[in-house]
């Protein structure tokens, strides 16, 4: 068997603006979403404790209710998205007057 060695792309030098933070939020959530639905098709329900026997996890919850170390993890992969979106040259751009309607494009 080959070894594998992951080569991410470098996106420290990426800084994103605060403009973007609603953005990260969405993606954020999101991820957890897709996680938890992806879970709950294989058969996971909520459990106050993990057990990989018996499908149970204690992050089968709303990421609302999540402890925010949980969050943190679902926000670094939003920012390093982000972080690789605009390192390859795309530009996001908000396009509502309004800051709490998270419709954003990418050119």
């Amino acid at each position: 068997m080959k070894e594998y060695i992951p080569k991410p792309i470098d996106v420290s030098d990426v800084e994103i603006p605060t403009e973007l933070e609603p953005l990260r939020e969405a993606i954020a959530e999101n991820i957890h979403e897709v996680w938890s639905a992806g879970r709950m098709k294989e058969g996971w329900t909520y459990g106050p404790v993990r057990d990989d026997k018996l499908k149970k996890h204690p992050d089968l919850i709303p990421y609302s209710e999540l402890p925010e170390g949980e969050k943190e993890y679902d926000r670094a992969t939003a920012m390093n998205t982000i972080k690789l979106v605009l390192k390859l040259g795309f530009k996001i751009s908000h396009e509502s007057a309004n800051a709490n309607d998270a419709t954003y494009s990418i050119c």
